[in-house]
């Protein structure tokens, strides 16, 4: 009979994970499409840009990547106070990251670009510094969803399995 209320419960339990994990795949947000920013490259074909953390943290020797067409032709490191610089590219349309964030830039040599292109590419990240496994972990919903499974049905099954016998 025990072993009957042990599946009942596990049986609840992941019915439970079931309704809630649905509902939380649905409520991530769509990725938009990044805006394209116009970019006036420096003499010689210098992307100049500085990486900046929103939550305030460091970003400092934060790698960044430049890619064309998902290849990626030029690394750089920051600046302890963000600031980055890219040589040798050409005009055309580049997706620059760095930490969590992105951005895709449409990169112009100086005499070409039009008068609105900035100076720099800004890319803007939630957190610069590497994020931890067990932070990962703790932030993933399925994740949260199985330990509150666990934390409902282990108590019901431990008390289910004491049979109470007269």
């Amino acid at each position: 009979m025990t072993v009957r209320r042990l599946v009942q419960a596990v049986a609840v339990s992941l019915a439970a994970l079931g309704v809630c994990v649905p509902e939380l795949a649905f409520a991530a947000e769509q990725p938009k499409a990044p805006a394209v920013v116009d970019i006036a490259l420096a003499d010689g074909g210098v992307l100049q840009g500085q990486v900046v953390d929103l939550q305030g943290g460091q970003v400092g020797k934060i790698p960044v990547s430049v890619k064309a067409q998902n290849r990626e032709v030029a690394q750089a490191t920051t600046t302890p106070d963000g600031h980055f610089s890219v040589q040798g590219l050409r005009g055309g349309v580049y997706q620059v990251a760095a930490g969590d964030g992105q951005g895709v830039y449409r990169l112009w040599a100086a005499n070409t670009a039009p008068s609105a292109a900035q100076k720099g590419a800004i890319v803007y990240t939630q957190n610069a510094q590497p994020r931890s496994t067990a932070k990962m972990l703790l932030t993933n919903p399925i994740v949260i969803a199985g330990v509150v499974a666990t934390a409902i049905a282990v108590p019901v099954a431990l008390a289910n399995s004491h049979s109470s016998s007269p």
